[in-house]
């Protein structure tokens, strides 16, 4: 998924904003949505991407890490999933070198919520 996000240290990052690409394995039973083919038995995916879309943009942030922070959060709280592993790339990060994007990864299980 990438949105467009005013989140970073700097005040540029914070006013001129860029894209932030966010990557999201979600982990939960399959069986029944397999054998069911209904939507009402899984995860709706649209639902997924909105509530990231959401965390991404309603919101400025210093750090990527709290954006997954956040993301995570709400992940746990409306949708059923016993895990997930989400990771937030930020291309073009403003730094004194020479590379493609900064990224964070997080692994969180619902228990670490509880």
């Amino acid at each position: 998924m990438v949105f467009y996000g005013y989140h970073g240290v700097s005040d540029s990052e914070r006013s001129l904003g860029g894209n932030f690409e966010i990557d999201l394995e979600l982990f939960c039973p399959l069986k029944q949505p397999g054998e069911s083919d209904q939507l009402r038995d899984t995860i709706d995916y649209d639902s997924v991407f909105q509530t990231v879309s959401t965390c991404t943009t309603n919101k400025k942030y210093h750090l990527i890490e709290a954006l997954g922070e956040n993301i995570t959060r709400a992940i746990f709280k409306k949708f059923n999933v016993s895990q997930l592993k989400l990771r937030v790339r930020k291309p073009s990060a403003p730094i004194q070198g020479i590379l493609d994007t900064v990224e964070i990864e997080i692994e969180r299980k619902r228990q670490d919520y509880v």
